[in-house]
């Protein structure tokens, strides 16, 4: 007995539990709808209330005509050692007992009222009550509204359909017991409770009939043939009740007193008298707590199976919010480094190819600055008017008098500003794709989404060195376009100059020499067309040949100065800059939002309470 009381009230306690704490067991059944419960259904009037108040030896429920019940009442019995006093808790009023069972009634009825107001109305919402005393067995029962037929005033016209579907939500469940209350005096083929019954438990195996009111039935007749099984059989034996009369009950009649009184109409009853030790409130709860341990026996292995999935899916849930941090500055300092390199491992992915971004930088390289390239103005600047404008600038008061070297270099250096500008558009380019990988990667690190200031210390840390690596990244394209200016290739002009005079194929006579001669004489004194055409074809190779440098030297210069540093040194001033903070500002930074606390800590509570229950199930059950 002592073990089977054991095992009743662990269920009592995981119940107790789930309620408290949410019960999430995945896709499928709950683990609150594993555990098997005794759902008390009755028509109004049937005596439901006492029938509860028999099983506890107490008188706490509220009473009155009509519905009384208008909310679920889950009531837990705990049974405590003798000599301890008992006492009554909501789980609303988790810290408050109640040792006066008529403030229980009390707040039962405003526990009522606070959800469906002093009307008529029904709510399923439960109200959930644990009883521990001495004088009760390991028990869960459901209270739950009385059928009923028709509306009566101030109710909804579908209060008999929302009863209905009310109660049914619990009873159809594969692990509810159905205790059926139905009044001795009056018809059993028109019991509401019964029918309800045998429409979602067709073959009684989960359903216990209970006749109440057997003393008030008409002389000369009794329920023997309901009892007995020959008017209704059900697989589970039918237990007879009386309950206190109204005169008891305004006279306050002790709850025990009333079982002692019961227990001897039973035996003093020339119909019920054989049957003595099979009737009465203190039989039917032992009746249902010994078939709850074949149930509880028979639902072990699934119990426990679902127990198992869901400490696994706690346990995973835990690694992906994070387990709770130590609170000593070592450990606060040890897990924000760790932190930072789950986040820099995210960031190297995306550069490397490991997740999706790191393929923006090299359009930025093939696309982007080639196409910035050929849209420089380059034609503008060689035109054989601004040509002839800088050559004559250059040359001043004298002329030259061979080459305009000058010319050549001011045209030169002309043309090589404008590559500043596709240089430093690419660093701003590959700046803003490292910027929104650094986002990308701190969004995506699921260690970081527990700690809102770390993200927003690593995002801030991330920025002021990115900006870091561009401006060192502007100072180093901008240095290589300079140095194009410092020093021309000189072998490609001397190469020029080496080339030969293309010539017709046939040698002319001397006055076409002549004339041609004269012909390149005047032209170079004047700046002909031709000459300047000359000079700017010149300069447009070499700036072409230095396009082509810039073009593949600006792209390793960036990646150098920015990508390079960004995976090997983004967060190291930030380590730096942590590792001499005092605790108090470790802690702030990993100051964790407090629904996540909260939620960490409801799964490390189920997450014991489910360990335990699984321990506790299996010495139980198994010893």
């Amino acid at each position: 007995m002592a073990r089977l009381e054991s095992l009743i009230g662990l269920v009592n306690r995981i119940q107790r539990a789930c309620t408290v704490l949410g019960d999430h067991g995945g896709e499928g059944m709950s683990l609150w709808e594993a555990l098997p419960t005794v759902a008390v259904v009755g028509g109004q009037s049937s005596g439901k209330s006492s029938v509860l108040e028999s099983v506890v030896g107490r008188d706490f429920l509220p009473r009155g005509s009509g519905i009384v019940t208008r909310r679920p009442l889950v009531l837990q019995l705990h049974k405590i050692d003798e000599g301890r006093s008992e006492y009554a808790e909501f789980l609303h009023c988790p810290k408050k007992k109640f040792t006066d069972f008529a403030s229980v009634r009390k707040e039962i009825s405003d526990e009522t009222d606070r959800i469906t107001g002093k009307t008529k109305h029904i709510s399923n919402i439960p109200i959930h009550l644990s009883i521990y005393s001495p004088n009760v067995v390991n028990l869960t029962l459901i209270d739950l509204p009385g059928l009923t037929k028709v509306a009566v005033e101030g109710q909804p016209d579908t209060i008999v359909e929302d009863i209905e579907n009310m109660v049914r939500s619990y009873v159809e469940k594969p692990n509810c017991i159905i205790l059926a209350i139905s009044p001795a005096n009056q018809d059993i083929a028109t019991s509401d409770a019964i029918k309800l019954a045998r429409e979602v438990d067709p073959s009684g195996e989960r359903t216990f009939g209970v006749l109440t009111k057997l003393d008030l039935m008409d002389k000369g007749t009794n329920a023997l043939d309901v009892i007995e099984g020959r008017s209704y059989r059900l697989q589970h034996p039918w237990v007879g009740i009386v309950n206190r009369s109204q005169a008891d009950i305004n006279k306050n009649v002790d709850m025990i007193a009333a079982r002692r009184k019961e227990q001897e109409y039973f035996e003093t009853s020339p119909e019920y008298g054989h049957l003595a030790h099979k009737m009465g409130s203190e039989y039917l709860a032992k009746l249902l707590s010994k078939h709850l341990e074949v149930v509880i026996r028979q639902r072990i292995p699934s119990i426990i199976a679902l127990i198992n999935k869901t400490i696994d899916e706690l346990n995973a849930e835990l690694d992906r919010i994070g387990r709770p941090i130590g609170v000593d500055s070592g450990a606060q300092l040890y897990t924000i480094l760790e932190l930072c390199r789950a986040f820099d491992r995210v960031f190297k992915e995306h550069l490397d190819g490991g997740r999706p971004g790191g393929d923006r930088i090299y359009k930025v390289f093939d696309h982007q600055l080639p196409a910035a390239l050929k849209k420089l103005p380059l034609d503008r600047h060689l035109s054989i008017k601004n040509v002839q404008k800088v050559v004559t600038e250059a040359d001043g008061y004298q002329p030259h008098l061979i080459a305009p070297e000058q010319g050549y270099r001011r045209l030169i250096d002309g043309s090589i500003v404008y590559f500043k500008g596709p240089a430093e558009a690419s660093v701003d380019a590959v700046h803003f794709v490292l910027k929104e990988l650094v986002r990308k990667s701190i969004a995506e690190t699921e260690e970081l989404k527990r700690f809102p200031t770390l993200r927003s210390d690593i995002a801030a840390a991330s920025t002021e060195a990115l900006e870091r690596f561009r401006d060192e990244s502007r100072k180093t394209v901008t240095r290589l376009v300079e140095m194009e200016s410092s020093y021309l290739t000189v072998e490609f002009f001397r190469k020029l100059n080496s080339e030969p005079e293309r010539t017709p194929g046939q040698a002319g006579s001397k006055a076409d020499k002549h004339s041609k001669e004269k012909e390149t004489v005047q032209n170079m004194d004047t700046f002909g067309d031709n000459y300047l055409r000359r000079i700017a074809s010149n300069v447009s190779s070499y700036i072409n040949m230095v396009c082509e440098t810039l073009r593949l030297s600006i792209p390793k210069a960036v990646v150098h100065c920015q990508v390079r540093e960004a995976k090997r040194n983004l967060l190291n001033h930030f380590y730096a800059r942590i590792g001499r903070q005092e605790k108090e500002r470790l802690g702030a930074m990993l100051d964790e939002d407090p629904a996540l606390m909260e939620r960490r800590t409801n799964i490390a509570k189920r997450l014991q309470l489910y360990k335990s229950a699984r321990d506790e199930i299996d010495s139980v059950a198994w010893k």
